[in-house]
């Protein structure tokens, strides 16, 4: 069983989904600082996704600090790691700039965006609240 919720979409990458849905779930509190992460294999079977791309989500994962390797006890979930210095400029350039094309390409408005944004954000503050038991 993998510790947190994903459904995959064949027309995306499925290493980015799942990079991303373990991100999420890390953030939300979902998956706390110290539990077991799954093995490549769990992960692999449980999500049915071919090992090596198990492989490659839980090495990104460790490359970016999300997770960590203990000797003996294996992978388990990292703090939430601090942004790196490209971080925010990325997202606030590069990702939003992708965001507004998409969105005006499917005819969405500003005021759409906007509220599609508040509603996520405030979503994963709830999750994030419920999960830390507040």
């Amino acid at each position: 069983m993998v510790p947190f919720r994903i459904k995959l979409d064949p027309g995306q990458s499925i290493f980015e989904q799942v990079c991303f849905a373990a991100t999420r779930a890390i953030l939300a509190g979902e998956l706390k600082p110290g539990e077991a992460f799954p093995s490549v294999r769990a992960l692999a079977v449980a999500l049915k996704i071919h090992p090596n791309t198990a492989h490659k989500v839980v090495q990104h994962l460790i490359q970016d600090r999300w997770l960590i390797v203990k000797p003996g006890l294996g992978t388990l979930v990292a703090q939430p790691p601090k942004a790196r210095s490209g971080d925010r400029k990325r997202l606030l350039e590069q990702d939003i700039e992708q965001l507004v094309v998409e969105a005006i390409r499917v005819g969405a408005t500003l005021d759409d965006v906007l509220a599609a944004v508040t509603e996520q954000w405030r979503g994963l503050q709830r999750l994030k609240a419920v999960s830390h038991g507040d």
